[in-house]
């Protein structure tokens, strides 16, 4: 009788096949989210946004800042002033053409409540597509229900998310706001005062009395601290309409 050795059993190689090691690296959420891999998900962010801006053919658009503290029918009335400057201007500015000329002047916001909820929703009420650049916050920041679903981003970072805002600004209307609103605001008023943004960039303050009370502009100059052309860097309006005409005095093109 011949003895037969008995066959080794193959060893697994499940260790091997499942480990972070081996998975596919646009699989991997783990190295995705690294440190090392911060320069590529920046590079997504503006990748993924700008493609769909292109697809929908969004040339320019009028950026409303203003706070997402502000509701529906308040005493201040700058909710119903938003949603009316977001009717104006989607109807005279462009954004409605469905023609194969890409659209100007689209209404963008940063997605929320409030003041971007009531410009994204007075485009709605026009049946023209508006624009929302959410954020990721720790108290999740959630889209308002106004802009168009597939104009409506979500970033991580706020330097692109900034970024978005500033490409394709053909105008700025700010209505008043907390550190949010500031940060947008001085942050493209610098890039036009230090000529890092050259191209014209009418911008609107809304309401008056809330922003001459909240900032002594005058004082900047009489300090030194900024000259007195700087002051021409931004207007007043204190009715949607208002806003509107003064875009257009300051250079707003319309198609």
């Amino acid at each position: 009788m011949t003895n037969k050795k008995p066959m080794m059993e193959h060893p697994s190689n499940f260790q091997q096949t499942h480990d972070s090691a081996y998975r596919l690296a646009t699989l991997d959420t783990d190295f995705l989210l690294g440190d090392s891999t911060r320069g590529i998900r920046f590079q997504l962010e503006y990748m993924k946004a700008e493609e769909c801006l292109r697809a929908q053919h969004i040339e320019s658009t009028v950026v409303v800042f203003g706070s997402a503290r502000v509701r529906e029918g308040d005493a201040s009335g700058w909710y119903e002033a938003a949603r009316e400057f977001g009717r104006i201007c989607s109807v005279r500015g462009g954004a409605k053409d469905g023609s194969s000329k890409p659209r100007q002047n689209v209404i963008a916001t940063g997605g929320g409540p409030g003041i971007m909820e009531a410009a994204n929703r007075g485009a709605h009420d026009v049946e023209a597509p508006s624009i929302g650049y959410n954020i990721t916050l720790t108290f999740e920041q959630e889209p308002n229900p106004y802009s168009t679903p597939d104009l409506t981003f979500r970033f991580h970072y706020f330097a692109m998310r900034k970024m978005h805002f500033a490409m394709r600004a053909a105008a700025l209307v700010v209505f008043p706001g907390g550190f949010g609103t500031f940060d947008e605001l001085f942050e493209l008023l610098t890039l036009r005062q230090t000529g890092k943004m050259t191209k014209n960039l009418p911008v609107v303050l809304y309401d008056s009395k809330f922003w001459n009370t909240t900032l002594n502009f005058q004082h900047l100059v009489d300090c030194k601290l900024i000259k007195p052309k700087d002051l021409d860097l931004f207007t007043f309006a204190n009715t949607p309409q208002e806003a509107w005409d003064a875009l257009l005095k300051r250079g707003l093109i319309v198609s």
